[in-house]
């Protein structure tokens, strides 16, 4: 099991950079194939993006395609993941959960452990 918490969420104004991390326990963080999603009040979460458990692989939503980058650091004492927001824009107000899968691919939305998440408020 892998216990993950989020990070970096907070109020930003539009068209800024924006880095969520997401730390996860355990000393077996490289086994995860780690994804980001995001959920307004009302309305179903949404996948943001995906990272293999090398971090080779990447997939992300169109929604957020060119904006949005996903790294992770598989050293033992970092187990982060990160999800780099560049030109924010009010639509990306959301909470944003990090998730991690034992499953090999990043176009799966199924996950099977997750933060409980942090809130990004952009403002026009």
């Amino acid at each position: 099991q892998v216990h993950l918490v989020e990070s970096g969420g907070g109020l930003v104004q539009a068209g800024v950079s924006l880095r969520l991390s997401c730390v996860a326990s355990g000393r077996t963080f490289s086994t995860y194939t780690m994804g980001w999603f995001r959920q307004v009040p009302g309305k179903e979460r949404e996948f943001v993006g995906a990272i293999s458990r090398g971090g080779t692989y990447t997939n992300y939503a169109d929604s957020v395609k060119g904006r949005v980058t996903i790294s992770r650091d598989n050293d033992n004492a970092k187990n982060t993941v990160y999800l780099q927001m560049h030109s924010v824009k009010p639509e990306d107000t959301a909470v944003y959960y990090c998730a991690a899968k034992q499953g090999l691919r990043v176009d799966s939305r199924e996950y099977d452990y997750w933060g409980q998440g942090t809130q990004v408020t952009v403002s026009s």
